[in-house]
């Protein structure tokens, strides 16, 4: 498979059909007179959030699901999930990831809050490798369930990417070094939130 950028390619991982009605959604938001620029206008509310044109929850579990398989088969990667995980990792994540981007807050509401989340990725060390390689996986786990869309892909990429190398990976000596209280970033098709 090919790497996107200069990403190191992800190896592994299952290529499943892609989804039609997402490659509909991709065609709407692709179509003339629907340009990343009238996505982006003021509060109008007939603009879909990140969230919606993702799929909602459901596209976000399909997405979940094919990342955490293409990390599960990457030898780099895989190795954060060695000491195991929550058997509904790919629920609590899409959950996580649809709060993020526009979504209910289900995610704080059932399981925890920032604060958790990052702990979660704290003290194992800088890990940049892995990191990048994560990140390629997500970007072929948006091929796998269609979200092919370029808008819509770059901001789920550009979304992924900075959560990564930034909140997941900013403590890495140990993680009673991350602060209590922190909310779930909120991200838009203009990027991160300020609140």
């Amino acid at each position: 498979m090919r790497g996107h950028g200069s990403f190191p390619s992800c190896k592994g991982g299952q290529e499943t059909e892609r989804r039609p009605q997402l490659l509909e959604l991709g065609r709407w938001l692709g179509s003339p007179g629907r340009s990343t620029a009238t996505r982006r206008v003021g509060n109008d509310p007939s603009v879909l959030s990140v969230y919606e044109a993702a799929g909602g929850d459901k596209g976000l579990l399909r997405l979940a699901e094919a990342w955490h398989a293409r990390v599960m088969a990457d030898e780099v990667v895989s190795h954060a999930f060695s000491h195991g995980f929550h058997p509904q990792h790919s629920q609590r994540l899409a959950a996580y990831w649809a709060e993020a981007l526009g979504g209910p807050r289900a995610y704080t509401e059932r399981y925890g809050d920032e604060t958790a989340v990052v702990r979660i990725h704290s003290g194992n060390g800088p890990h940049e490798e892995m990191d990048q390689r994560a990140i390629a996986c997500f970007d072929h786990a948006l091929e796998d369930v269609g979200l092919i869309d370029g808008p819509l892909r770059q901001v789920l990429h550009d979304y992924f990417a900075w959560a990564t190398t930034t909140t997941m990976s900013a403590y890495h000596r140990s993680a009673d070094d991350v602060p209590q209280g922190l909310r779930v970033p909120r991200w838009s098709w203009d990027g991160l939130e300020r609140s």
